[in-house]
């Protein structure tokens, strides 16, 4: 049964997000951005009118969540009043004030994603780390548990690009997470993850270390305007490999873009490798390469604007001791994040894609910050 003090520090947070989100002047905006749907000629312009009410529908979402933690507030001390006279069971006030917490929660971690690009869209990268096999079959397995949080938090996934492992596993693949603060929620998995267990790879059953590096870009659309010099960029095409019957190795629709990169600081260039087999026609995988390329070429951009070191493609930090984020103990059943001591004993778990306890961990100690 919760406690009194409980009740109260629930109050006291949902008093205090109504300050931090100033609810009061997002429902003024909200009048105001819907009056603009209002006119005449608004459909006129199809691409701007979408924009319009991704804006209203985005200033609704923040109301109507505020609204529903407020309600579930009010709600939890009627049911701790109604406990002391006996009206309702102790379970009934704990599975309200969990519903409560959850809410609260959601909300308070969205409010920490205040950065323009927390909103877009992800692209996500998986590399191997040395050590052949087993590090291909971690960097598979982490590909698998990316794809499981995605499906469980309704976003959809594409996978743009994937090479398989020489035996097992992958070498490396690249895949877009498409719905709503997917880059703010992956932005705190970029860097590299170490796992350790009993390889099945291994013929006299000896533990061993693996690494794998993760990349998360936000993932640019056409409303954001990023140059892109063509005197940069050069392309080759190539056979896709896989299931794909008769087209597959005889006709070259994969591609490959190679951009020279120039640090504007610096004046050091950097070659930005891309390659695009997601679709069966050549050109649709020219397009998508290019809206990768523009997404790094963002990302470099708003890193820039914040004065960060962190680089996130082609490996600035080797995947190897020192160096990682997370770790993966098998054999201790034991998940740690080493920027927040967030752990874990849970490993199937988190291997079925429920690290939300990593990401809320990170959001809250480092707030909305890109990673470092």
């Amino acid at each position: 049964m919760i406690t009194a003090e409980q009740l109260k520090e629930i109050q006291e947070r949902t008093e205090a997000l109504y300050k931090y989100l100033d609810i009061p002047h997002k429902q003024m905006e909200l009048e105001e951005e819907q009056l603009r749907t209002q006119a005449p000629d608004f459909w006129d312009n199809a691409k701007r009118a979408e924009e319009q009410m991704k804006k209203v529908k985005g200033l609704e979402k923040w109301i109507k969540g505020y609204e529903e933690v407020r309600t579930l507030t009010d709600e939890l001390d009627t049911a701790f009043e109604f406990y002391r006279e006996e009206l309702v069971t102790e379970q009934e006030v704990d599975d309200l004030y969990a519903r409560t917490i959850a809410a609260l929660e959601g909300l308070e971690l969205r409010n920490m994603l205040q950065q323009e690009e927390d909103p877009m869209d992800a692209v996500l990268k998986i590399n191997s780390g040395a050590g052949g096999t087993e590090a291909q079959d971690w960097a598979q397995m982490l590909m698998r548990m990316y794809m499981r949080w995605a499906e469980q938090n309704g976003y959809k996934l594409t996978v743009a690009n994937l090479q398989d492992g020489d035996e097992a596993g992958i070498k490396t693949v690249t895949m877009q997470i498409e719905g709503e603060y997917a880059y703010g929620y992956l932005k705190s998995e970029s860097g590299v993850h170490r796992l350790v267990r009993v390889s099945p790879y291994n013929a006299q059953g000896k533990r061993m270390t693996s690494f794998a590096s993760v990349f998360v870009t936000p993932l640019v659309d056409d409303t954001i305007e990023v140059y892109v010099d063509p005197a940069r960029v050069s392309w080759d095409t190539f056979r896709s490999s896989g299931a794909g019957g008769q087209n597959v190795n005889k006709v070259e629709t994969g591609v490959r873009l190679r951009y020279m990169y120039k640090d504007p600081d610096t004046g050091e260039e950097e070659e930005i490798l891309i390659e695009n087999t997601e679709s069966r026609k050549q050109l649709e995988n020219r397009e998508n390469a290019m809206r990768l390329l523009k997404s790094q070429l963002y990302d470099r951009a708003m890193q820039k604007r914040r004065e960060a070191q962190a680089k996130i493609e082609a490996g600035k930090k080797k995947i190897e001791w020192g160096s990682q984020i997370r770790s993966y103990v098998f054999d201790d059943r034991r998940v740690k994040d080493h920027r927040t001591g967030f752990q874990t004993s849970d490993v199937g778990a988190v291997m079925d894609g429920k690290i939300d306890g990593f990401i809320k961990a990170y959001l809250m100690e480092f707030g909305g910050d890109a990673p470092a």
